[in-house]
C-alpha cells in the first residue's frame, strides 16, 4: 500500500486534464532531488490503483525524458519511440499506444511531469493540445508550489514565539472567552497546514 498522501489540488488537475483531452489514463509525477526519481503522486483512470507511489528514476521513460528536457512532447506510436519503457508499463497491466507529457515547472525548476495516455481512435494529438497540457502543467506547479508555501508557513507557525505566548495568554482566559480564542489559534494553523491523510 502506497505512502503517498492523496492531495486535492493535484488529483482535481489530473481529473480535468483526463476529461479534457478524453484520455483513458492521466497523471502527474513529482520530482524527488535527493533521489533522483520521479513518483507518482495523482493518477485518473488506467493506473490509478496500482500506480500511486510508484518511482521511475529521471531520465527513464517519456516523463523522464520531459523531466531532463523540461520540454513538452506528444508521441502518436509510443511503440517505435526509444524513449518509452515499455518494461515499466507492463508492470502497470496498462501498456499505451500514445500519450503526451508536460513537465511541471516553476522558472527553471522541475517539480514534476504531467502526463495524458491514449485518446480516443481517430483523435490525434495536435499542437494546440500539446501547449494547452503544458497550461495544465502550469496549473500544476503554481498548485504544488502553493502547497510548499503552507506546509512552510505551518513550520514556521509552530516555531514562533509568539504562537507561545498567545498559548500562554488563551490559557489565563475563562469560559467562553477561552473556548473562541483556542478555535482562533485551531483555525489559523488549519489554514496554513498541509492537508492530512484520512482513514
Amino acid at each position: 500500500m502506497s505512502s503517498v498522501v492523496p492531495n486535492p489540488l493535484l488529483q482535481s488537475i489530473v481529473n480535468a486534464t483526463r476529461a479534457t483531452f478524453a484520455a483513458r489514463s492521466a497523471s502527474i509525477m513529482l520530482y524527488d532531488e535527493k533521489a533522483r526519481q520521479l513518483e507518482f503522486v495523482a493518477v485518473n483512470g488506467e493506473g490509478a490503483d496500482t500506480l500511486i507511489g510508484r518511482r521511475l528514476p529521471i531520465g527513464t521513460g517519456v516523463a523522464g525524458w520531459v523531466a531532463v528536457a523540461r520540454e513538452p512532447v506528444a508521441i502518436e506510436d509510443v511503440g517505435s519511440d526509444p524513449r518509452f519503457a515499455r518494461g515499466f508499463a507492463e508492470t502497470t497491466g496498462f501498456v499505451p499506444s500514445g500519450l503526451m507529457a508536460a513537465p511541471l515547472l516553476i522558472e527553471d525548476r522541475l517539480l514534476g511531469v504531467l502526463s495524458v495516455l491514449d485518446r480516443p481512435q481517430q483523435a490525434r494529438f495536435t499542437l494546440p493540445e500539446t501547449q494547452l497540457l503544458a497550461a495544465f502543467a502550469l496549473q500544476a506547479a503554481y498548485s504544488l508550489e502553493l502547497i510548499g508555501q503552507a506546509q512552510s508557513h505551518a513550520e514556521d507557525l509552530e516555531r514562533r514565539d509568539g504562537v507561545e505566548s498567545l498559548r500562554e495568554a488563551i490559557s489565563r482566559l475563562d469560559g467562553p472567552r477561552r473556548e473562541a480564542a483556542e478555535r482562533l489559534v485551531q483555525a489559523l494553523v488549519e489554514l496554513v497546514s498541509p492537508v492530512e491523510p484520512t482513514g
